[in-house]
């Protein structure tokens, strides 16, 4: 991956527009990501990843046994209400070569690569990482029927073939007593496969297989055990191997970003228009403010008041959010020009000011209709002396912090 270019819109990968590399659900993740994505793409896509892991992490804390079929249907549920319906057709199994099933896997891929930068810089995020991409890995390989699970084995060089009817033969009593979870016509009507037996140690702890002259003989569905820690091996050497090149990612744009990643939320979007929201009355900003605006926008809110200026970039972050919560242009014009010809003229605000209000809200210039900032952006974003914008637990230090909430009446037990 070639992140060297600063300016460049587009983060480079590797020069080469093929699909190939996306006609396989499953995926080790050998190879890099090939062709370009723009910054936005970039993080969205680590997002979503960091969203889906998330998801895997909190089926298993709700009581749901993993692998069983109500973390599955947790899991997919979830996924559906993120809107990640990417994420649920690789959990279905595509088995297709359509637009989407390209698309879903090539996201699957930049996003598993994208958080391998950000999840590489200690043992404990390690250790995070590599547990919940094997669950997902796990979830994917079970729905493979055996025609793309033979396309999957010979893509990675992984050569696992059945044994043959006469050594089965020879063994099937030993078989149907070691083997977890099978009857004699289960046995006559599987596949089984010798592997050494240091592939399947989980197996060997459970008592689940049976094992002769350091081989264990383990039926189709088990093959996931020894894929599996093959891709923990891969994926543990990938990780430190990343964590060793970091010095060199030498990209402002996306250093931060990587570094900040783990701590970013990834709950509900609100920046999305809703056909359920109500209007706005800014005669109710100021209540409002105090009783449901989270810390960043009651201090923007509060010091506007007060100075009846705020900076460009306060502006921008405070303007998206009214236009957010309900506040129509024509009631946004009004509250700016309220504020601000306190201080300034109606000509002034009308001919410095009243331009960009239109233009937040898809009435000016590229008429694109712009979003409130997502948390991450509000987090991520530069804060200089004497700006107001940015995100109090991120930006503010401990003392300020721990006034502004005496201020607001929050209880001073604990600390900051």
């Amino acid at each position: 991956m070639d992140f060297t270019a600063r300016k460049r819109k587009s983060l480079r990968l590797i020069p080469n527009n093929s699909n190939s590399q996306y006609s396989l659900d499953l995926s080790m993740y050998n190879i890099p990501p090939i062709g370009e994505t723009s910054l936005e793409e970039f993080e969205t896509l680590a997002i979503e990843r960091l969203q889906l892991m998330r998801v895997l992490e909190q089926a298993a804390s709700k009581g749901h046994k993993i692998n069983s079929e109500e973390w599955k249907k947790c899991i997919k549920e979830d996924l559906n209400k993120l809107d990640l319906k990417k994420f649920v057709r690789l959990m279905n199994g595509l088995d297709g070569q359509t637009e989407l099933d390209i698309n879903a896997r090539r996201a699957d891929h930049l996003s598993h690569f994208i958080l391998r930068l950000a999840y590489c810089r200690s043992e404990e995020l390690r250790r995070w990482f590599i547990n919940r991409e094997l669950e997902w890995f796990r979830l994917r390989f079970m729905v493979q029927n055996q025609t793309t699970l033979n396309r999957f084995f010979e893509s990675n060089k992984l050569i696992y073939s059945p044994i043959s009817d006469p050594e089965k033969n020879a063994i099937f009593n030993e078989l149907l007593m070691s083997t977890f979870n099978m009857s004699d016509v289960n046995i006559k009507s599987s596949n089984f496969f010798k592997v050494p037996f240091s592939e399947v140690c989980s197996l060997i702890r459970s008592r689940r297989v049976f094992v002769k002259l350091g081989y264990a003989y383990i039926p189709t569905n088990e093959l996931i055990v020894c894929v599996q820690a093959k891709f923990r091996a891969n994926l543990s050497e990938a990780l430190n191997v990343a964590n060793h090149r970091l010095p060199s990612l030498d990209d402002d744009r996306i250093n931060t970003f990587l570094l900040n990643l783990n701590h970013s939320y990834t709950g509900k979007d609100y920046t999305s228009p809703s056909s359920e929201r109500k209007e706005m009355d800014i005669a109710d900003l100021d209540l409002h403010s105090k009783k449901h605006y989270p810390l960043c926008m009651r201090h923007i809110h509060e010091t506007l008041r007060a100075t009846h200026h705020l900076k460009h970039k306060c502006r921008l972050q405070y303007g998206l959010f009214l236009k957010g919560i309900g506040l129509t242009l024509e009631d946004a014009m009004d509250f700016w020009r309220e504020e601000f010809t306190k201080l300034m003229d109606h000509n002034k605000f009308e001919k410095d000011y009243a331009y960009n209000i239109k233009h937040a809200y898809g009435k000016a210039g590229g008429m694109v209709n712009y979003s409130p900032y997502s948390c991450m952006k509000i987090i991520m974003d530069s804060v200089g002396a004497g700006d107001h914008h940015g995100c109090p637990f991120k930006h503010w230090d401990s003392h300020l912090m721990k006034q502004k909430l005496m201020d607001y009446g929050v209880s001073t037990e604990g600390s900051i």
